[in-house]
C-alpha cells in the first residue's frame, strides 16, 4: 500500500523524501505521525529498483543540504493510474482508501467522489452475494455465522463509503472545503 501512495503524492509533482512524508502525514492526521521518514525512503529506492521513479540530486539552500528529488517514470504513472482504478474490496482497508481518495485530489488525478461511488458498486455487489449466500437453507449454522459476519461487514463498509462521498462532495477537487 505504502508504495502506491507515495506514487500517488509524486504524480502531482516530484518531491523529496522529507516533502512525501509531510503530505502523507497531512492526508492521514492523528494516524500519520507513527510514519517515520526512514520507511519513505526505502520505499522510494524499492520504487527505483523496480523503474516506476527516477530522481536527481537538487541544490539545497544555503542553511540546507542537498536534497534528492524524486518523479514517476512512464510505468509509475501507469502503476498509479492502475491502483486508482482498482476497486478490489475489502483489499483497500480504511487509511489506505483514504489515501487513495487524498492523493486522487491532490494530484487532480481522479474525482474522489467517482472512487468512492466505484468502490460502493463493488460493496453492493459483493453485499449481494453474500447475502444470497447466507439465506442458503443448506448452509451449516456455524458457516453461517461467517457469512453473516461478511454481510455486516460490507453494511458498515457502505456506511463509510456514504460518508465519505458527503464529506467529498462538500470539498473542491484538492480535498478544500468548496469555496474557501
Amino acid at each position: 500500500m505504502v508504495q502506491d501512495v507515495v506514487l500517488a503524492m509524486l504524480a502531482k509533482e516530484p518531491a523529496h523524501g522529507y516533502e512525501l512524508r509531510r503530505r502523507l502525514r497531512a492526508a492521514l492526521g492523528p494516524l500519520g505521525e507513527a510514519m517515520n521518514a526512514g520507511q519513505i525512503y526505502v520505499t522510494l529506492t524499492r520504487l527505483g529498483k523496480a523503474g516506476l521513479v527516477t530522481s536527481q540530486r537538487a541544490e539545497g539552500l544555503p542553511d540546507r543540504p542537498e536534497r534528492r528529488v524524486y518523479a514517476l517514470t512512464p510505468e509509475g504513472q501507469q502503476r498509479v493510474a492502475t491502483w486508482l482504478a482498482e476497486v478490489n474490496w475489502p483489499k483497500p482497508d480504511l487509511a489506505e482508501f483514504h489515501l487513495k481518495l487524498v492523493a486522487a485530489a491532490t494530484a487532480r488525478l481522479a474525482d474522489p467522489v467517482a472512487l468512492v461511488d466505484a468502490q460502493r458498486r463493488e460493496v453492493l455487489r459483493r453485499l449481494r452475494d453474500a447475502q444470497r449466500a447466507a439465506l442458503d437453507r443448506s448452509v451449516d449454522p456455524v458457516a453461517g455465522l461467517l457469512l453473516e459476519g461478511v454481510v455486516l461487514r460490507l453494511r458498515a463498509d457502505l456506511a463509510w463509503l456514504e460518508a465519505c462521498e458527503r464529506v467529498w462532495a462538500e470539498h473542491d477537487p484538492t480535498g478544500r472545503k468548496a469555496g474557501a
